[in-house]
């Protein structure tokens, strides 16, 4: 087909791996130096520069200048959409990404992904949603049932207004540690903004780490739970 968006273009800065490794260090949310991706992604500052410059242009990353220093994160949604639609399918081919490191549990335990919440907790949290029936899963496909809708809606989460975003309410994501799924979409992050309202848990400046105390991981696990 000669008509339409050309995907080859994305398709490759995307699948570059040192772009990729930088893509992918951007989805834990905190906007990052390109001295902090060029670690991410082992280069060199000046290549991972380079890189940087290409992606930006091809609006798939954006810059905030602050004073002398400037901050990449991910430019919208539909880039967010994108790298999440392909987590699953390089899970299922084995292209699998294993980190390990003395702040490791604390990342299993509980981290941000891009703007939701991943790890142990959260895949536990999409596991008991759908055995409560708030949730069902077809493949890839997560919808919110009616007493998801009444559910949701009592806790101040109002789906009506995430339905009119461009993101898809509910995203399947592939949980790098756990190897399954938690919830992604603008359901997920509406989700993670609450329980962090309700102060059972803080994210870690500069770290994808976020620290639930005693208190907040207990009370959260019996909202969830019913």
């Amino acid at each position: 087909m000669k008509e339409g968006p050309d995907i080859s273009i994305i398709a490759a800065l995307i699948g570059n791996p040192a772009s990729a490794n930088m893509l992918m260090a951007l989805m834990a949310g905190p906007a990052l130096t390109a001295t902090e991706l060029a670690q991410e992604a082992g280069l060199t500052l000046s290549t991972a520069s380079g890189h940087l410059a290409k992606l930006e242009a091809a609006a798939l990353v954006t810059v905030e200048r602050q004073g002398r220093h400037r901050y990449f994160r991910l430019a919208d949604p539909d880039v967010v959409t994108a790298l999440e639609g392909l987590m699953p399918v390089a899970a299922r081919a084995g292209h699998l990404r294993i980190r390990t490191g003395p702040r490791d549990p604390e990342l299993r335990l509980a981290r941000s992904c891009y703007d939701h919440l991943a790890g142990d907790l959260a895949v536990k949290m999409l596991d008991r949603f759908l055995k409560r029936r708030l949730l069902t899963r077809r493949g890839d496909v997560v919808q919110v049932t009616e007493g998801g809708r009444r559910f949701f809606g009592r806790h101040g989460i109002d789906l009506m207004a995430l339905e009119r975003s461009r993101r898809p309410l509910c995203r399947p994501c592939l949980d790098w540690s756990e190897r399954r799924s938690h919830l992604g979409g603008a359901l997920g992050g509406a989700l993670f903004d609450w329980i962090v309202a309700q102060g059972w848990a803080a994210r870690e400046k500069r770290t994808r780490i976020v620290r639930f105390s005693a208190v907040g991981a207990r009370n959260m696990t019996a909202w969830f739970s019913g």
